[in-house]
């Protein structure tokens, strides 16, 4: 990609894939149309730290009928935004199918967490431990400015790695890595076009209810 980083190859644990350009630009465009105009401005929020209500440097929005929010209530899933009270815009078909063919888990998303990093905005190290079923993975798509992408492993003084995801890449997170710590440590500005304004969206696909087997195992 114009203006990103050169390819960088790099180890990566059991339960971690990354299909690098795995959307082409026909379809990262078509992705950010839809996602935008699902969003909408209603649809943004800024989300605050729970412990010292500090504001993150990205703003959120969510699609989906679960989305993820953070306020000084603390981190959780729920069906409306959290100021106006309006249930989640729908999830797009193109990230269901986009599912479908990376995940290996046979039910669907419930949650597209959207964050719009601009400028500086940054994520630092965290796990995705809010989901009831952790045996699904959480899928990542980039669209945008190239980011730098922080990995750890499942402890949080475990070793990490850096490595880039351009725009059109796709994460996944699984298996033994499904609660591996992550985070971004900076984006490039300017080495894409695609976002209006310029910056970077990051889509993270999850399964929050719990696990099948519990499901059937209750008769829910």
């Amino acid at each position: 990609m114009a203006g990103g980083s050169p390819p960088v190859t790099v180890a990566l644990p059991d339960g971690v894939v990354h299909l690098r350009h795995h959307l082409d630009e026909t379809a990262q465009q078509d992705l950010v149309n839809r996602i935008l105009h699902a969003i909408g401005e209603e649809f943004w929020f800024q989300p605050t730290t729970p412990r010292w209500n500090r504001p993150f440097s990205v703003r959120m929005s969510n699609l989906g009928t679960l989305g993820w929010v953070s306020d000084r209530r603390g981190y959780r899933y729920q069906p409306v935004h959290p100021e106006s009270g309006l249930p989640w815009p729908a999830m797009p078909a193109a990230l269901q199918e986009l599912w479908r063919e990376v995940a290996g888990h046979p039910a669907l998303p419930e949650a597209c967490l959207v964050n719009l990093y601009r400028g500086t905005a940054r994520m630092g190290l965290h796990q995705d431990r809010d989901e009831h079923d952790l045996s699904a993975p959480v899928v990542s798509v980039s669209l945008g400015d190239t980011a730098m992408f922080r990995l750890g492993g499942t402890e949080r003084n475990a070793p990490t790695r850096s490595f880039p995801l351009a725009s059109g890449d796709v994460l996944v997170l699984g298996g033994p890595a499904r609660l591996a710590f992550h985070g971004i440590d900076r984006i490039l500005p300017g080495s894409s076009t695609l976002i209006p304004g310029g910056g970077r969206i990051n889509l993270t696909l999850r399964r929050v209810g719990q696990p099948l087997a519990k499901v059937a195992s209750t008769g829910s």
